[in-house]
């Protein structure tokens, strides 16, 4: 029990960063980003070139996979969201631009890097032993600095100004445009922040199990579950998706084979959701 316990706690705390990152640009934007997890994948594969083939520490890998994604989601952001919903009549136009820059991504990513597993050696050594569970030093390193950058995070959420202005865009678009805030520039940063979110996702997970350039779908996949369970938009929501998410693998792996697992939780999934569509935390659309 210590074991499973220990492990849904790990992946909880990473699965919170790429919630929230995803739940920041839905509530900023109203946009289902489907190429979140791919954004995930480029984290990872940055903090590999970086380590591997330049030598340079992990702590520059991890900056850069954060500081260059977000700078590409902003791209996108400004580049191709901002100028669809301009003059788009339907929303299903930047969902259908979000899977298409999902494939475009992946594409690059298989071009540049192929099919191969990429990962790095741990950063820490050494295994720390909690009653009958064996916790790895490395995890336990991923662990707190995801603790770390979620309190950062909400933080800079709640009690900065630009954080307000976010909150305030994602509650009423249009009143918060007429008291005077520039919606483009916290649209474009909120979108660069869920961004690098995910790519330092990606950079904690590669020196735990690597990663590849077709593992966006299911980082995508296991995100949009996130915020079903926890209700879309909701921050709050978003952390509770990726606790509720995490605990059902740990224990699920702990007592099934891992392809029963997932099975088990796309059947609970839609049996929550046939008796509360809106999640947890979220309020009724409509």
């Amino acid at each position: 029990m210590e074991q499973v316990i220990i492990n849904g706690a790990i992946l909880s705390a990473n699965y919170a960063l790429i919630a929230l990152g995803l739940t920041l640009i839905f509530s900023i934007m109203n946009v289902l980003n489907f190429a979140h997890g791919q954004m995930f994948m480029i984290g990872g594969l940055v903090v590999y070139w970086v380590c591997t083939v330049y030598q340079m520490p992990y702590g520059v890998g991890l900056a850069a996979a954060a500081i260059g994604v977000g700078a590409v989601g902003m791209a996108m952001e400004r580049g191709l969201f901002q100028r669809v919903m301009g003059s788009a009549t339907r929303e299903e136009n930047s969902m259908l631009l979000a899977v298409g820059t999902a494939f475009l991504l992946e594409n690059a990513a298989l071009y540049l890097f192929g099919e191969k597993q990429r990962g790095i050696p741990p950063m820490v050594q050494g295994v720390y032993r909690i009653g009958s569970a064996f916790l790895p030093a490395n995890r336990l390193m991923v662990f707190v600095i995801s603790l770390l950058l979620i309190v950062v995070v909400l933080s800079f959420v709640y009690y900065t100004r630009t954080g307000r202005a976010m909150r305030a865009l994602a509650q009423d678009r249009a009143a918060t445009t007429l008291m005077g805030v520039d919606v483009g520039r916290i649209s474009m940063f909120g979108f660069g922040l869920g961004a690098a979110l995910a790519a330092t996702a990606g950079g904690l997970l590669i020196s735990v199990s690597g990663v590849n350039a077709g593992i966006g779908t299911a980082i995508s996949t296991k995100a949009f579950i996130m915020i079903m369970i926890g209700g879309a938009g909701v921050i709050g929501g978003a952390l509770l998706g990726a606790v509720v998410l995490g605990f059902a693998e740990a224990i699920g792996y702990a007592l099934f084979p891992g392809s029963v697992t997932y099975l088990i939780i796309f059947v609970a999934l839609i049996a929550f959701l046939l008796v509360r569509p809106q999640g947890i935390m979220g309020k009724p659309w409509g």
